[in-house]
């Protein structure tokens, strides 16, 4: 098996703290001199997009995201286009295969996973050649991939257990996932002549890190990840993809209680957030705090003043009736801005405004309306207008 090692330090997973001993928050590097981000550059979408055709999506996503498009996903199109089939599209000498309860380990690539390696390719294939039909010139361009913890609690092992409850296994996957992501950002680099930006996304770390996902019976709980092997697990993915040269890799939880620090720990450029949701609990009919939870405030707080990205999803990810005033859109944000006591000029050149979430279950309409609006907020954080 595999062993799961940091770049920072290698050693066995065990050994590796979550967090700085000193509980300092670790601060990225700061990346070469270039010019800075206009505000069309500081916009851009969670990932996922309603309809089944790649190439209508590519040109939605370059018309409406010119300066920050990223590569669709489009996951109406069933096997291989979910999050955990296109992260399994990356694999090096991996396979999986799909059975009643879901993507479980193969023998050998077959027919399901030969499809969603396809869509993923479809998709590459048509953010590149809309960029290059438009004219487009992104500076950056996005990828989304899962990450090695989210992805190991959505495929099964031949005995139906979750990935996740295998060291070997999760440390087999692991490498596998950062291999495969090595030659996808070289390629998309390669082929738009942009800076690649690598988004992990890692909605179920949080149930991870509890120990609260069922095991196949429905009976019992995995047992949980520690933090310590969390954060390694996730560094091996953003070592990967800096190696390959991204220009930034951003984590991306849309959990109302994120781990933020370990997120930040693994040395990450930016962190994505739903805002709506952010230290809110509540949600399946539970009405939601007004204010966000002290303790994620501060969490948050510490993350932007050490040099991160904040990506702030503020748009709706679905029309709830007539569009928002910007100005509503963008109360959140400031709000945000005040309580921490930052400058406001901060969302202008240390965040990115996205949708709340992936906009797979928006109309094609408001897909279209939502990234607009994430551009449009983005030049008012740069030119505030004066009622703000």
């Amino acid at each position: 098996m595999v062993e799961l090692r940091s770049a920072a330090s290698p050693g066995r997973v065990s050994d590796l703290p979550g967090l700085p001993d000193d509980g300092s928050v670790p601060v990225p590097e700061d990346p070469e001199p270039s010019e800075p981000l206009r505000p069309e550059e500081r916009a851009t979408g969670i990932g996922s997009l309603p309809g089944v055709d790649h190439h209508e999506a590519a040109r939605t996503v370059v018309g409406e995201l010119p300066g920050f498009p990223h590569v669709a996903e489009l996951p109406d199109r069933g096997v291989g286009a979910d999050m955990i089939g296109r992260a399994a599209a990356l694999l090096v000498d991996l396979a999986v295969e799909v059975w009643p309860s879901g993507y479980r380990v193969a023998g050998r690539p077959g027919a399901q996973h030969r499809r969603a390696v396809d869509l993923l390719a479809r998709d590459v294939d048509a953010l590149d050649s809309t960029i290059g039909e438009t004219g487009a010139a992104p500076r950056r361009v996005k990828t989304q991939v899962a990450g090695p913890w989210t992805l190991c609690a959505g495929v099964e092992l031949r005995s139906g257990n979750r990935v996740l409850t295998d060291r070997g296994a999760v440390a087999e996957f692991t490498e596998s996932l950062a291999e495969g992501l090595r030659g996808h950002v070289a390629e998309l680099a390669r082929r738009t002549g942009a800076g690649v930006v690598v988004q992990i996304d890692e909605p179920t770390l949080p149930a991870v890190l509890a120990g609260s996902l069922s095991t196949p019976s429905g009976y019992g709980t995995v047992r949980s990840v520690s933090g310590a092997d969390a954060r390694a697990g996730l560094a091996v993915v953003v070592d990967a993809a800096r190696e390959a040269g991204a220009v930034a890799v951003v984590a991306h939880c849309c959990h109302p209680t994120p781990p933020l620090a370990l997120l930040g720990a693994t040395g990450v450029d930016g962190l994505a957030v739903d805002l709506s949701a952010l230290g809110r609990p509540g949600g399946d009919g539970a009405q939601r705090s007004p204010t966000i939870d002290t303790a994620v405030l501060d969490a948050v707080g510490e993350q932007w003043d050490a040099g991160r990205e904040l990506w702030l999803g503020l748009v709706p990810s679905v029309a709830t009736g007539p569009g928002p005033e910007l100005a509503a859109l963008a109360r959140p944000a400031l709000d945000l801005a005040d309580r921490l006591g930052f400058d406001r000029a901060r969302l202008a050149d240390r965040a990115v405004v996205t949708p709340t979430c992936g906009l797979a279950g928006a109309t094609p309409a408001w897909a279209r309306t939502a990234m607009a609006r994430t551009v449009e907020l983005a030049e008012a954080f740069a030119d505030p207008p004066s009622s703000w």
